[in-house]
């Protein structure tokens, strides 16, 4: 009778790119038991979920404009991680990213977009490379677990933004705590009329395609690859590892920052409390359900923005709490990790 054993060696090539779509599969498999406790019909709820979205224009646009800021954080986690930099502080980029465009689309009354929508992108990019700067030096220059420093800055700016606006940024006319709204000029132009869906989805698809690019087909990405699978060998062949990790995270820190300032341009038009609702997590999933390959983010974005849209269905129609979403989300990370760490194993037949 043949036996098997399980043995410590890279899974067959054809198993990593079946991992999200088992991923899912699992997820919805074990979602059952909270569809189960609120007592509905699963067939219903999974149509609601991911089938009634793409029914209406309207929910299919949402679903663009939820998936819009996981472009850019996702995009923003798989660039860090792709070179071994566990870059956890994209909520707090996102938000230094929002703060800075915060304040320039104040600055820029009076002006034109053409002037006024770069600056808001170029500010935005350095809000967030400025928060991802510290973090980044400590794992450069003294060896500071990033994981850490990422996570504790994302907590410091959450009480940046309170005292901004509670204290100086605090509307003087309703006191309600919320920036002065940014300029007109500073807005960016929805891509279809009467809808939330603006500019920020092209400059995500755009981001995605830089990174895909700077990854494979540049020397820096080179670089990148080789620190993030193997930093002695890379440095053995030449490559210096803490300046290529330094400029990894500071472009990390950059591309969350323009999701920050999308949500300020294109949704809210001034800071609020909130503003990112754990994009920047989020985004750390998008980035591992995705691989780490930019069009695997792209892919993964969307099908959050499903879930985001199906969960506000879901609850609508069947009266399921809308929080279901996010439990698909924690499930689906737990799954899609455990999944990963079993490609590092196969089953041996023996006899």
């Amino acid at each position: 009778m043949s036996k098997f054993r399980i043995e410590k060696a890279p899974a067959p090539a054809w198993v990593r790119p079946a991992i999200p779509v088992a991923a899912v599969v699992v997820t919805f498999v074990i979602t059952l038991v909270f569809i189960a406790w609120v007592k509905v019909n699963p067939l219903h709820t999974y149509y609601y979920f991911l089938v009634a979205p793409f029914t209406s224009t309207v929910s299919m646009i949402e679903l663009l404009v939820k998936a819009t800021p996981l472009f850019l954080t996702g995009a923003a986690v798989a660039f860090a991680f792709k070179a071994g930099y566990y870059n956890i502080g994209a909520e707090g980029q996102l938000t230094a990213g929002a703060i800075a465009g915060a304040w320039l689309g104040v600055v820029l009354e009076g002006s034109t977009p053409w002037i006024s929508l770069p600056l808001m992108i170029i500010c935005g990019f350095l809000g967030g490379v400025l928060w991802a700067m510290v973090p980044a030096l400590l794992k450069v220059k003294l060896g500071v677990d990033e994981v850490v420093t990422t996570l504790l800055m994302n907590s410091i700016i959450v009480y940046i933004v309170s005292y901004l606006l509670n204290g100086p940024w605090r509307d003087p006319v309703s006191m309600w705590p919320q920036s002065p709204d940014i300029d007109q000029s500073a807005m960016f132009f929805k891509l279809i009329p009467r809808s939330r869906l603006h500019f920020g989805f092209i400059l995500g698809l755009i981001t995605l395609a830089v990174i895909w690019y700077l990854i494979n087909r540049s020397g820096f990405g080179l670089k990148m690859r080789a620190a993030g699978s193997n930093a002695e060998a890379a440095r053995f062949s030449g490559v210096n590892v803490g300046n290529t990790i330094l400029a990894t995270a500071l472009i990390s820190g950059g591309i969350a920052g323009l999701a920050g300032v999308g949500e300020v341009a294109g949704i809210h038009f001034h800071l609020i409390p909130g503003l990112s609702s754990n994009l920047g997590y989020t985004g750390i999933i998008v980035a591992t359900l995705g691989a780490l390959n930019p069009i695997g983010v792209g892919i993964a974005a969307l099908f959050f923005g499903l879930i985001e849209t199906g969960s506000l269905t879901v609850s609508r129609a069947l009266g399921v709490p809308v929080y279901l979403g996010q439990v698909v989300q924690a499930a689906l990370l737990l799954v899609t990790l455990g999944m990963f760490v079993l490609t590092n194993y196969r089953l041996k037949r023996e006899g």
